[in-house]
């Protein structure tokens, strides 16, 4: 084996590796350029494209991570496509290699050096093969054949099997391709699969359980006996632990379930929230194998039809975010993410179920470390009833809820699971699928909360059992307009339950244009702040995206953003962030001074209805107009919902306005207003 050759392999993908982010440290990616090929006629398979003797000198050249809908050369294309690539490998002995793919759309196929690894159907949630039998010495030739055909009515998402028309498939482009990072990892014979960790505060004493649980892979043929070591860490700093060690078990699938428990001194103790977003950092230990991840202590509830964070009420703000951006489809890179849920943060969108599959694990990292409370749901779009009572489709729903749960289920900000999106929830196969959807999904993760996205909920259902919100431990509903009416409606059929508006909004390309959006956030608030059991408001949507569903524009884009597609911000964007600030700032008084320095008197008040939670190390920053350096920032004083507190700011020079901004303790501006010193208007927006 040329080392240097291999050598040069692993450099020539760092810099295409580095906008796509793998958690797995071990991860070589297989990032850069592979060759393409479109199969309109679905030959490939039989004529053995995947063969390494069959060279592919009329292949196209492509860089992965790639979405060939989103490539001028293929776009609106719908069909199998075949990607190629060699690598050189230099063989491990005693190893295993696994093969990973952190999503691909939507049915794909895997040949190596010839032969057929496996297969997989799902476009948004991660899949890995074992390898290692594959391989040989020298170069090795990847094929990969990835079909994004979701017109069909067997496919999750899919087309309806309802015969009607303009009515054929979901409600957003089928994005196909190589989408996420492709990559290998080399593993001992017995390594660690998967890890759950389980961060349970005991908010009276002020400590906390943790629970891990490890899912150990056997490739030896023998029996073994692992033992595992976990240590933690906060802030660098180790955490001095006492762990009781349980009999190691078998799982369903022959591997090794090893679980361990401890407790938390209260000095160990920080938690999770939205405006503190503590993390712990984990690494489990069995034999020569290692595993890191991080995770949160936090604690969330429901109870009396309010929504507990750490056992105070929260009521939230939030958007849907489609993943779709211009020349990238839904690839999500790095700077895509941190540039999406940074103006969705400055925005005031903070409690949302972004959308209805599941984006990058880059999307959870981001919120874990900066503070997002997030329903992430599995791919039931529209089913209908004969699809709901399919056991195909049934089993091909809980095979991606798994695979979405076993990736997110040590996020912290991953506070629910929805089952679904806008079936048809009041017909007998939409209660079944309910129930036996959320009581599959809670074997796997008993520690969150369940719901789903009901449209149904609107025909105002007589009885709390003709519909099968019932199920869940909170309603989501998807309202349109009537919002009074239909929620005080929910809300009479379920008193112990709050209500999470997982979707209203209206299009920027309405009778009023840009200034009706505005309208229709104004009104929607007048509505709900009064009903104290909403407690988080989701605007479909945070960004305009590409349809082909019926009500798209000609241009191919539906226009529901705070943002257009390529995030210019509208006039929504600035309406929605001041009627979603948790406070207000108004002017009480203003204080002529000597030698130029005045006093500003402004009264910073907690929202008491909506939005509406705790407020505590916010701070309020006064930068003159004029651009002036050195800004006045002051701390506003802890804040219960409904309290206010007065400030006197120090103002230098004889500027006729100044402009107050709010910023939360995560450096995020969430509210700007413009304020004139002299005459008595106070404020307004910038």
């Amino acid at each position: 084996m040329n080392y240097l050759r291999y050598l040069l392999f692993i450099l020539s993908i760092t810099s295409t590796f580095a906008q796509y982010g793998i958690r797995d440290p071990k991860a070589i990616p297989l990032h850069g350029e592979w060759s393409f090929a479109m199969d309109p006629r679905e030959v490939g398979e039989k004529e053995q494209w995947f063969l390494d003797t069959n060279l592919p000198s009329r292949w196209d050249k492509v860089t992965v991570p790639h979405c060939f809908s989103a490539d001028p050369r293929y776009q609106f294309y719908t069909g199998t496509t075949w990607y190629r690539r060699s690598f050189p490998w230099q063989p491990a002995p005693g190893k295993r290699v696994l093969l990973h793919f952190d999503a691909a759309f939507y049915e794909t196929g895997i040949w190596l050096n010839n032969r057929k690894v496996g297969t997989h159907e799902g476009g948004y949630t991660p899949f890995h093969f074992d390898v290692t039998d594959y391989l040989k010495p020298g170069d090795n030739v990847l094929a990969v054949s990835v079909n994004n055909n979701t017109w069909r009515t067997n496919t999750i998402p899919g087309a309806k099997d309802n015969g009607q028309p303009n009515d054929p498939f979901m409600g957003w482009i089928n994005y196909g391709g190589l989408l996420r990072p492709v990559y290998l990892t080399v593993e001992p014979a017995v390594y660690v699969e998967n890890i759950k960790v389980d961060a349970m505060p005991d908010l009276t004493r002020g400590t906390a359980t943790l629970k891990v649980r490890g899912r150990i892979r056997n490739t030896t043929g023998q029996a073994v006996s692992p033992k595992a070591v976990i240590r933690v860490e906060q802030n660098g700093k180790a955490v001095a632990l006492n762990w009781k060690t349980l009999p190691a078990t078998s799982g369903a699938d022959g591997s090794l379930i090893l679980e361990a428990e401890t407790a938390l001194k209260a000095a160990d103790v920080r938690l999770w929230s939205v405006d503190q977003p503590t993390l712990y950092d984990l690494q489990f230990i069995a034999g020569s194998d290692t595993v890191r991840t991080h995770f949160g202590i936090r604690k969330v509830e429901v109870r009396n039809a309010q929504l507990l964070l750490n056992g105070k009420p929260v009521k939230m703000a939030g958007g849907n975010r489609v993943v779709d951006y211009p020349g990238l489809g839904s690839m999500e890179p790095d700077w895509l993410v941190e540039k999406d849920l940074r103006l969705m943060k400055e925005a005031g969108m903070e409690f949302q179920r972004l959308t209805h599959y599941t984006p990058s694990e880059t999307v959870y990292d981001w919120a874990d470390r900066h503070g997002m409370l997030i329903i992430t749901e599995a791919g039931n779009w529209q089913l209908t009833p004969r699809q709901m009572d399919n056991d195909t489709m049934r089993t091909k729903f809980r095979q991606q809820f798994r695979e979405m749960a076993e990736r997110d289920w040590n996020h912290p900000s991953v506070i629910a699971y929805s089952v679904g999106n806008e079936y048809l929830s009041e017909s007998p196969s939409g209660q079944r699928w309910t129930r036996d959807m959320i009581a599959y999904a809670r074997e796997l993760d008993p520690t969150r909360l369940y719901t789903f996205a009901s449209m149904r909920l609107n025909i105002l259902p007589k009885k709390p059992e003709d519909e099968a919100s019932q199920y869940c431990d909170f309603i989501s509903t998807n309202t349109y307009g009537n919002h009074l009416t239909v929620l005080k409606h929910i809300h009479s059929l379920y008193p112990d339950k709050p209500i999470f508006v997982s979707e209203y909004g209206t299009r920027a390309d309405g009778r009023d244009g840009e200034a009706g959006q505005v309208t229709h956030i104004e009104k929607f608030l007048s509505d709900i702040r009064p009903l104290p059991y909403v407690v988080g408001a989701s605007w479909w949507s945070f960004n305009d995206y590409q349809s082909r569903h019926v009500g798209t524009n000609p241009n191919g884009f539906r226009p529901w953003g705070l943002v257009g597609p390529d995030r210019s911000k509208r006039l929504l964007y600035t309406a929605h962030q001041t009627g979603m600030a948790p406070l207000t700032v108004e002017k009480t008084g203003w204080q002529p001074g000597s030698e130029g320095v005045h006093t500003l008197r402004l009264r910073v008040t907690a929202r008491p209805d909506f939005p509406a939670y705790a407020l505590q190390n916010y701070r309020l920053t006064i930068n003159p107009a004029t651009g002036r350096t050195n800004p006045e920032s002051l701390v506003i004083p802890e804040l219960q919902p409904g309290q206010s507190a007065e400030l006197n700011v120090p103002i230098r020079g004889f500027d006729p306005t100044v402009t107050v901004e709010v910023v939360k303790p995560t450096g995020f501006p969430i509210l700007h207003q413009v304020i004139d010193l002299k005459n008595d208007t106070r404020t307004s927006n910038r």
